[in-house]
């Protein structure tokens, strides 16, 4: 049985959430992992996320959804669970501005007929608020998305991998489509800036969607 460090969880608060986690997502994967496949999971995500959170209190719930997605894309990358779509994967350093725009655009111009992942090299704690506003303004909430550690598993069921600006971060596998797109960082810029670095985006965005249509 996996258990946390104080390290992990100083507060000693959080260990039978996540049991209560494993056993919810053990059932959602019963007959594609076992149980020990979904606890190492929900544990790994925890700790991972815990790195960058000063605020603990909803690690739990963000825990869940990464663990979640990260089984999801391990079985699509398997055979097991195949989403029936194409996979794009954005990867940025802080998983906090360019990545997260262009994987919210792509979801918004697709309307689900692409699964959409992002994720981030050196992940922050949160979200750029310009970026949150910028996409605002478009109708678009980014109010539940968080940043997330690039796993290998997201890398895996992903066709298409586009990074910005997180060199060679991202692990090569054959049969993929691997782009660069050079994207200024929204990090430092005023909001002006990052409503400029949105709409660079979507028109990156509306080639890829026509090449995935054909």
């Amino acid at each position: 049985m996996s258990t946390l460090s104080p390290a992990d969880d100083p507060t000693g608060t959080h260990e039978h959430v996540l049991h209560r986690i494993c056993d919810e997502l053990a059932a959602s994967f019963n007959g594609v992992f076992g149980p020990e496949m979904v606890e190492r999971y929900v544990f790994e995500s925890y700790t991972a996320l815990a790195r960058t959170a000063k605020i603990k209190t909803y690690l739990p719930i963000i825990t869940r959804r990464f663990a979640r997605d990260r089984l999801n894309a391990l079985a699509h990358a398997q055979g097991k669970r195949p989403s029936g779509v194409p996979e794009v994967l954005f990867v940025c350093v802080q998983n906090a501005g360019r990545s997260q725009m262009a994987a919210a655009l792509l979801k918004d111009l697709t309307q689900g007929a692409v699964n959409v992942r992002s994720a981030g090299s050196m992940p922050v704690e949160h979200l750029d608020e310009n970026v949150v506003t910028a996409m605002s303004e478009i109708g678009i909430s980014l109010g539940e998305e968080f940043p997330k550690p690039l796993t290998d598993d997201v890398v895996r069921a992903a066709d298409v991998v586009i990074t910005m600006g997180c060199g060679d971060t991202c692990p090569i596998y054959p049969g993929k489509k691997y782009e660069d797109w050079h994207i200024s960082d929204p990090a430092t810029m005023d909001l002006d800036g990052v409503r400029g670095v949105r709409d660079a985006l979507r028109a990156r965005l509306e080639g890829l969607v026509s090449q995935l249509a054909s």
